[in-house]
C-alpha cells in the first residue's frame, strides 16, 4: 500500500511537471540598438515575466542600419521574432511584406484603442485593421545650452520663442576661430536627423504651405512655400553661418559634446542627454512664426505580432503586447527613455504639462503632424540630398527642391501602384 502510494505521488508530481513543461512558452522580441530603449525593454520584461511565470521573453536587438533587413529575412524563413517593434513610417512595407498580423479584436477591440491612445495611433491603421500599438509618442522640441546662451550675454531662462529670435540667438552664440572656422555651432545643421521633419511639417507649413495632399501621397512642396522653407534652412549655413552640416558628423553629438547652442531633436534623445554634466541645458516649443504659428512632427514606434505567430505563442504575445503599450509600461519608458506615454491620460497629467522637460513636447503633441511614409528611409534620404544639392554642390535651392520633390513622388508612385 505504502509503495502504490509512493509511486502515485511520483506520478503525480511527474505530470505536474509534463503539465508545467507545456504551459511554459518562449517568445522572442526584437527591436534595433539604442541604449535607453534596450535598458528600459529590459526592465519591463522582467515585470512581465514575474507576472507571468509561464512565458519567456527572449529580447534580441540588431543596429538600426540593418534592422529592417533582418525582420524581413528572418520572418518570411518563419524564424525570429514573435513581437517586433517598427517605426509606424515603415508599416505599409511590413503588412505588404507579410510580416506582420492585424492585431486581435479579441485583445484590442478598435474602440478602445482610438479612446485610449493619441489620435496618431491612426498610423498604424490599413485596410480597417489595427497592425502595431505604441509604448510611447514623439514630438520636437528646441534643445539649448544655458551655460553658451549666458556666455553670450542672453537670458538663459529666456530661449527664443519666434524664428527671428532663434537666428539671433544662433548668430550671438557661434564661435569661430582666427580663420573663421565654425567651433561652435549657433545650431547644429543635421539633415539626417530630425532637421528634415522640422523643414517638411513645421518651415514649410510656416511659410503658407503643406508637404504633401491627397493623403500624403501627393507630394505638394515644390512650391513657394517648400522654396522659402528650404531657403531659411539651407541660409543658416551659407548665408548668416550660425552651423555647418556633417560638423561633429551628429547634431546630437555637437550639442552633447557643448560645442552647439541650440539643437532640434526628439523625445527619444532626453534620456541621453540627461547624462550631461558639463553644463546644464534647457527645452523649449519649436520657435513660432512671426504671426505666432506654429507646427510641429509627432512619430513614433509601435509594437506589433509578426504574421508567423499562432496558437499558444500568439496568446502570450497577445499578453506582452497588451503590457508594454499598457499605462505602467508607459510610465517607465518616460522615466527611462524620456519618450511620452502614447495613452492621452497616462501623458496629460499636471505632472507632465507643468514638467519643464516634458511640457514643451507635450504642448507639441497638440499641434503636431504625422507623416504618412510609404518608404520613411528613403522619402528621408530625398531630403537629405537635396540639401546636400545646395551646400555641398551649390546647386540653385529651386532645382534642389523640384529634384526632390519628383524623388520622392516616385517613391510613393512606386510604393501605392
Amino acid at each position: 500500500m505504502r509503495l502504490r502510494k509512493m509511486l502515485a505521488g511520483l506520478a503525480f508530481g511527474v505530470s505536474v511537471l509534463a503539465a508545467n513543461a507545456a504551459a511554459a512558452v518562449e517568445i522572442e522580441y526584437w527591436q534595433y540598438v539604442f541604449e535607453t530603449r534596450v535598458k528600459a525593454m529590459d526592465q519591463l520584461i522582467q515585470k512581465f515575466q514575474a507576472a507571468n511565470p509561464g512565458i519567456t521573453i527572449k529580447h534580441t536587438t540588431f543596429p538600426y542600419a540593418e534592422y529592417q533587413t533582418k525582420v524581413a529575412s528572418a520572418v518570411t524563413a518563419g524564424q525570429g521574432p514573435d513581437v517586433v517593434q517598427l517605426f509606424y513610417g515603415w508599416v505599409d512595407g511590413f503588412v505588404a511584406g507579410k510580416l506582420i498580423q492585424p492585431l486581435p479584436k479579441d485583445a484590442f477591440p478598435h474602440d478602445k484603442i482610438e479612446a485610449d491612445f493619441f489620435p496618431i495611433v491612426k498610423a498604424m491603421q490599413r485596410g480597417g485593421e489595427y497592425y502595431g500599438l505604441p509604448t510611447a509618442v514623439r514630438s520636437l522640441a528646441l534643445f539649448y545650452n544655458k551655460k553658451i546662451f549666458e556666455a553670450a550675454g542672453l537670458d538663459p531662462n529666456k530661449p527664443p520663442q519666434t524664428l527671428e529670435a532663434f537666428l539671433a540667438a544662433a548668430q550671438k552664440t557661434v564661435k569661430r576661430d582666427s580663420a573663421g572656422n565654425i567651433i561652435s555651432e549657433g545650431f547644429t545643421l543635421d539633415m539626417a536627423g530630425q532637421d528634415h521633419q522640422w523643414w517638411r511639417e513645421v518651415l514649410i507649413r510656416q511659410n503658407g504651405g503643406v508637404p504633401y495632399t491627397d493623403n500624403d501621397r501627393k507630394v505638394a512642396y515644390d512650391s513657394d512655400a517648400g522654396l522659402k522653407a528650404l531657403t531659411f534652412y539651407t541660409d543658416l549655413q551659407t548665408k548668416h553661418k550660425v552651423g555647418l552640416t556633417g560638423f561633429m558628423d551628429e547634431g546630437q553629438a555637437a550639442f552633447k559634446g557643448g560645442l552647439a547652442a541650440m539643437t532640434i531633436d526628439g523625445t527619444f534623445r532626453l534620456g541621453a542627454f540627461a547624462s550631461i554634466k558639463s553644463f546644464e541645458w534647457g527645452v523649449t516649443e519649436l520657435p513660432a512664426d512671426a504671426k505666432g504659428m506654429r507646427s510641429n512632427y509627432a512619430s513614433y514606434f509601435a509594437n506589433a505580432i509578426t504574421s508567423k505567430v499562432q496558437g499558444e505563442k500568439l496568446e502570450a504575445s497577445k499578453k506582452f503586447l497588451a503590457y508594454i503599450s499598457s499605462p505602467e509600461a508607459m510610465e517607465l519608458w518616460l522615466q527611462v527613455v524620456g519618450e511620452l506615454p502614447a495613452r492621452r491620460a497616462a501623458a496629460m497629467t499636471e505632472k507632465n504639462l507643468t514638467n519643464p522637460i516634458y511640457g514643451p513636447f507635450l504642448k507639441g503633441l497638440e499641434y503636431a503632424h504625422t507623416t504618412m511614409f510609404v518608404d520613411e528611409a528613403a522619402q528621408r534620404q530625398t531630403a537629405i540630398d537635396m540639401v546636400n544639392r545646395v551646400l555641398l554642390q551649390n546647386q540653385d535651392p529651386k532645382a534642389s527642391l523640384a529634384e526632390a520633390a519628383k524623388a520622392e513622388q516616385a517613391i510613393i508612385d512606386r510604393a501605392t501602384k
